[in-house]
């Protein structure tokens, strides 16, 4: 199977796995950002969108999540990934082109639905908070997100994701227009954070009724804390950094479980 040629690190690799290093300044003061910090625009968790009530007045249903102020806290932001990342404009063209697409295998056609939707988890038990940013560089997108959800529901999610490359490991799927896409479907290691956590790496290979090649490598990554979940994707159609997903999976863990002891200090 054809692959995109290897390049030297982006500059967004770099500034993310910096980033890192200071981690422990970051969560120092996350949990000050909570009152002190207008919510950025590009956050999609609003009472306008979700349904919620305004920042920071709504608990989690189950009393012991966040609430929506600090689950907003808990996002990661460009600033910590750095150049070239910058908040979405928009979603990109190949979530629609490329990653709506069915099969015959209920498993595989399970684990499409939930890369193209990206709700892996169903309707959050406490109010949610998202943030999505693009590498206008190479296409790509990250998609972030914190919600709470019953930990032995997400905990039966992670081990079905775990399955996916002995069930899904490569099969076939078609597009909304009838082209054929070869799916693989590999394990990705995670850094040891949160509770639990799994993650994927999905390429996507396929061609364009020009015949040009289309190649999409999507990573899905989700982390367990307590009774948050945070749910990643990072996605293009060039070079996707694996390192990218990992540190910002580790990062937005580290963050998460500061901000959820600061919160429970408060009780």
């Amino acid at each position: 199977m054809p692959h995109p040629p290897a390049g030297p690190r982006a500059p967004g690799a770099r500034a993310l796995l910096a980033s890192a290093l200071s981690v422990t300044a970051l969560l120092a003061t996350a949990a000050c950002s909570v009152q002190d910090e207008p919510r950025p625009r590009w956050f999609s968790a609003s009472p306008a969108t979700t349904g919620v009530s305004p920042v920071g007045e709504r608990p989690a249903s189950s009393g012991a999540g966040l609430t929506e102020a600090q689950a907003q806290a808990a996002l990661i932001t460009d600033a910590d990934l750095g150049e070239p990342w910058r908040p979405t404009r928009g979603a990109r063209t190949w979530r629609d082109g490329l990653l709506k697409a069915t099969t015959q295998n209920r498993d595989c056609q399970r684990l499409l639905d939930a890369l193209y939707t990206e709700e892996l988890f169903g309707t959050p038990a406490g109010p949610p908070a998202a943030a999505a940013f693009d590498d206008p560089g190479t296409d790509a997108q990250l998609r972030y997100q914190v919600a709470a959800h019953p930990p032995a529901d997400v905990d039966r999610t992670l081990a079905w994701l775990k399955s996916m490359p002995g069930k899904c490991g490569e099969f076939t799927a078609a597009t909304t227009r009838g082209r054929v896409q070869t799916v693989q479907v590999v394990d990705m290691p995670l850094p040891p954070v949160g509770d639990t956590r799994q993650a994927l790496r999905v390429t996507l290979t396929g061609e364009t009724e020009e015949g040009e090649l289309t190649y999409l490598t999507m990573d899905l990554a989700a982390v367990r804390v307590g009774e948050e979940t945070i749910t990643l994707t990072n996605a293009g159609l060039d070079e996707v950094y694996e390192e990218v997903t990992q540190q910002t999976a580790k990062l937005g863990a580290e963050r998460l479980t500061e901000i959820t002891k600061e919160g429970r200090a408060r009780i």
